[in-house]
Parts: C-alpha cells; structure tokens; sequence
C-alpha cells in the first residue's frame, strides 16, 4: 500500500510544461547563454549547473543594482522558468532585491527526470551558485518555496543556521496529506514539510489564500503553528492556490517582511547559528500546482 501511494503522490506532484516555454543557447558572438524571449537585460545571468543527481539544470539570476538580500526562488510544479519572468521582474523591482531561481530536473531546459530527491538536488547546486559565482552568504539569502517549491524550500533551510529568512506561499504539509487528511507522517510520504519546519531557526512569513481548492487553508496555518521563529502571516481572503499575487495585500506584506529582514541584525543571525550547529556545509502564467483527476 505505501509504495501504491507514494507513488501516486509522486506523479500528482509533477507536471513540467510540455513543451517547454523557453530554449537556452549559447550566443554566437560572446559565447554567453542565451534565455529565448528574454529580451537584452545586463541584470540577468542564465546558468546551467551540474548537480548530485547528474542532471544539468538552468538556473537565473535576476540583479537588483541595489538589492542587499537575494530570494532562491522555488516554483511550482506546473511552471517552467519561461513563465515566471514577468512575476520575477515584478518583485525585483518591488521589493529591490535579486531573485535566484530555477527549473528542476526535467523541467524547461532542465535534463533529467523530475522526483522529490532530484529537487533537493537541484536547490542546493543553486545555493553553491551563489556562493561560488556571486559571494553571497546564506546571512543575505531569503528561501522563497511556492507549492511543491515548499519542499526544497524547507530541505534546504531545515540545514541552514544563518540564512536570512524563510517565506512559504501556499505550501503543503506533505505529499499525502494533500490527497488525504492523515494524522500521521508515513515512511513513504514525500516532501514531509510537517517535520522539516521544525527545524528552521529563522524568521518564516507564510502566504495562503482562505479559498485554495488545491492546498487547504489547513496547510498553511499548520506550517505557521510549527515554526519556531513566526513572523505575521498573511491570509489572503477569498485567494485561491495560483493568484495569490494578484492582491494587493501579496506585494504589501511581502515588502514588509523583506523590510524586516534587512534590518534584522547580524548578531541576531549569528546568535542562531551558535544556538544550532549546521548540517550542511558550505502571474497569470504562474501556473503552480495541478492534480491529475481520475
């Protein structure tokens, strides 16, 4: 029964575009990757990393001339990189920060085949990048999880004792628990957030919308219950699973969380590092999540 399960949880959990919605090519001249249908930007860097897994994933960074704070940014499991360009110029440019994100294995420009331990994968041959590539420290880095992007969201920050600050929009408890109200955590479940929550240090602004079809309420509530560090969290009123930044509030509240962690001080940060030692070194296309319906 648990392998049945978990794997229907698994195919319930990917459905990358196909086609994909954008190629990445060297340019002819300068020999730089090249985004399809991203028009001349200075500000924005295309990258194809190697990960653990053996995959080669496309990655993006989009600079603000004046961010002090990047967001790893992790979408949902019906989008590709080609559909969140106008949602990643949007927040550069509201909330002044950089925005790092990518596709998993097997999706967009992605090789590979998409699963929960690929996506773990993925996010953390993303965070080398930053490090190596850009010098930035986990200290000014903020995890951005939407949906299933919840999953390597918090993987990745239930192991990090210094980053900045932790956000989760519409995320779910577990796999499972989004097919059926159980009680318990299962061996076989995957993207068990339930647990790994309890295991983030920072600050955690969680986003859900009251009317979610897809994700209940439920979800998001639970997860702001179990943090450790609760920063507000934002309800959105009549929101559902895939418009959220289509509200006002979004955008607002986000800003002021950003706010926040730019002032948090650096002996604050460093506190919470002391405290618990690591375990790891070193828009309307904004499609993020999809059931199959049988």
């Amino acid at each position: 029964m648990g392998n049945v399960t978990s794997g229907v949880a698994a195919k319930f959990a990917f459905f990358p575009p196909e086609p994909p919605t954008y190629e990445v090519f060297r340019d002819e001249i300068d020999g730089r990757l090249v985004f399809s249908g991203l028009t001349a930007d200075k500000k924005v860097d295309i990258h194809l990393l190697n990960t653990k897994g053996g995959n080669k994933i496309v990655a993006t960074f989009w600079k603000h001339p004046k961010g002090k704070l990047t967001l790893l940014y992790s979408h949902g499991n019906a989008a590709d990189l080609g559909q969140m360009q106008e949602l990643f110029i949007e927040l550069r440019a509201h909330l002044r920060v950089n925005i790092m994100s990518y596709d998993y294995s097997g999706y967009g420009g992605s090789s590979g085949k998409p699963s929960e331990f690929n996506t773990y994968h993925d996010i953390e041959a993303v965070f080398d990048c930053l490090k190596s590539d850009y010098g930035i420290n986990q200290e000014d880095v903020i995890l951005y999880g939407q949906s299933v992007g919840s999953g390597p969201t918090l993987h990745l920050a239930s192991r990090l004792r210094s980053l900045r600050g932790v956000v989760l929009h519409s995320a779910i408890l577990s796999g499972i628990r989004v097919l059926y109200p159980v009680k318990m955590t299962f061996w076989f479940d995957i993207f068990k957030n339930i647990d790994k929550v309890r295991n983030v240090t920072c600050p955690i602004l969680v986003i859900h919308g009251t009317n979610d079809d897809i994700v209940d309420f439920s979800h998001g509530k639970r997860l702001w219950e179990l943090s450790l560090e609760k920063y507000d969290p934002l309800w959105v009123e009549g929101g559902g699973h895939c418009n959220l930044e289509t509200y006002p509030e979004y955008i607002r509240h986000l800003r002021k969380f950003i706010n926040a962690m730019e002032k948090q001080s650096l002996s604050k940060i460093n506190k919470r590092r002391q405290n618990a030692a690591p375990t790891i070194t070193g828009s309307k296309n904004n499609r993020c999540l999809r059931f199959l319906k049988r």
